[in-house]
């Protein structure tokens, strides 16, 4: 056993915890990093880059088959799963081996192994081959988060499976049931849908995509079930049950129970921090519904210790984990940053991609804010007729008092790129004005938010 000093140690290599670690070493610290699989996390692993990954595969399949619209003959395009699942892990290789040389770069010990607090300024790091105890200032807990359970319906890795499954799979199952029509369950719909799959996906609140704006997630709805994709909503899993035709589920929906016999059962009910064998509850970190509870300057209740990203149970996006974990370091290496989560993006990669920042149309009316609202449709946008993606539209919530941009929500080609102008002018509290009056380049899928900019400036001169 050996023991090694540093001023701060992060434990977990996600986004959160390798951009601690890296913001911490910038500012001088001498920092380890303690990670028991490969680094990366969940995002880069398991998560946003195999998914986008297998996206941009499923798009060129898809490009491919439409290409006689496009004036180009082609044969029949099919499927090579092994050599799409090459490419999804070389990509995730690349990147990892990025993620190595950044740390390499700053100088940062990175420790293999399970990291366990064993003391207010003390780790155990534990592997096969050795323990190892590092002895430290700060503490930056970022052990992310894992697929939820549903309670009696384990997932098998083979005929009920959890998203990391569903990215691995040696062939396409004919048939798929999705449980959960969050970000994970309609993005896993398109992908496999794209593949060859006949999808169905079982949300239990009234819409797909709940916490997104109403009009652009049933827009979404409207554009997956054109593409035969089966959406029920207001409805639960009720059995799942093996038979000699793969699985039956029964599903209670507002019409009655409705069976469905289905190949496989991808279960995409979110995710769950990962808190346990931590020592947190030893050393008396509070836990609530359990999550590592942080106020705005991701501390914990014991000094000198920080908890950033999925493991908080906040905002699981890998984004917002990567702020935090600079306001952690920031404030572990002797800072008073705070972090502000009033301006977040949040990006759903379905086809089309559905983006959104800002407040929706009804957090506007609950918290009694007078809005005007401006719309541009896609179907106007020469870029977009000319890429054959000219489905969706966007819309600006503005304050009616000053036109301040409040809200910006987008449906359509290209959303998740397009939203970051609209980020950004929340973030310096530009008015629609603003955004109409900037030329935009033509032409271009902006115009479409240069157009729902000048919609709103219009609806504002007739108030």
């Amino acid at each position: 056993m050996t023991n090694e000093t540093f001023d701060v140690v992060v434990i977990g290599g996600g986004p959160g915890g390798y951009t601690a670690a890296a913001r911490a070493a910038a500012l001088g610290g001498r920092v380890a990093l303690v990670e028991k699989e490969a680094l990366g996390g969940t995002c880069l692993n398991q998560g946003c880059i195999p998914t986008k990954t297998l996206l941009k595969s499923t798009e060129v399949l898809e490009t491919v088959k439409k290409a006689k619209d496009f004036g180009v003959e082609v044969g029949v395009p099919e499927v090579a799963l092994e050599k799409l699942i090459n490419r999804k892990q070389a990509v995730i290789k690349r990147l990892n081996t990025g993620v190595e040389f950044l740390m390499k770069s700053g100088k940062i010990s990175v420790f293999q192994g399970e990291g366990k607090i064993t003391g207010a300024n003390e780790i155990t790091v534990s592997n096969p081959s050795k323990q190892v105890i590092l002895r430290t200032q700060k503490i930056i807990i970022a052990t992310g988060s894992r697929p939820a359970v549903i309670p009696g319906l384990e997932t098998d890795g083979e005929k009920i499976i959890n998203s990391n499954h569903a990215l691995m799979l040696s062939d396409v199952p004919g048939s798929l049931l999705i449980i959960g029509g969050g970000a994970i369950g309609v993005e896993f719909a398109s992908i496999y849908h794209k593949l060859g799959a006949k999808v169905t996906l079982v949300e239990a609140m009234d819409r797909i995509l709940p916490f997104a704006d109403e009009e652009v997630s049933n827009g979404l709805k409207q554009l997956m079930t054109r593409e035969k994709i089966s959406i029920l909503t207001s409805a639960k899993v009720s059995g799942v049950n093996n038979s000699e035709e793969g699985l039956l589920v029964n599903v209670d929906t507002p019409k009655g129970i409705q069976e469905f016999r289905v190949d496989k059962v991808l279960v995409a009910v979110g995710r769950r921090p990962n808190v346990e064998n931590l020592g947190l509850e030893e050393i008396g970190i509070q836990i609530e519904r359990g999550r590592i509870v942080v106020n705005t300057y991701m501390e914990t209740n014991v000094p000198n210790i920080y908890a950033v990203g999925d493991a908080t149970g906040g905002i699981l996006l890998a984004h917002v984990a990567s702020t935090e974990g600079i306001v952690a370091a920031a404030n572990a290496m002797g800072g008073h940053k705070e972090m502000d989560y009033a301006v977040v993006p949040s990006c759903i990669y379905t086809s089309p991609e559905l983006a959104s920042v800002g407040i929706t149309e009804a957090q506007a009316k609950e918290q009694g804010i007078q809005v005007v609202v401006g719309k541009s449709q896609f179907t106007g946008s020469g870029k977009a007729l000319a890429m054959g993606e000219n489905k969706g539209l966007v819309k600006i919530i503005a304050d009616v008092e000053n036109g301040k941009i409040l809200g910006v929500h987008i449906l359509g080609p290209q959303a998740t790129s397009l939203i970051s102008e609209a980020t950004l002018a929340i973030k310096l509290g530009a008015t629609a004005e603003d955004m109409a009056e900037t030329i935009h380049a033509h032409p271009s899928l902006p115009e479409t938010v240069m157009e729902a900019a000048e919609q709103v400036v219009g609806l504002l001169k007739t108030i």
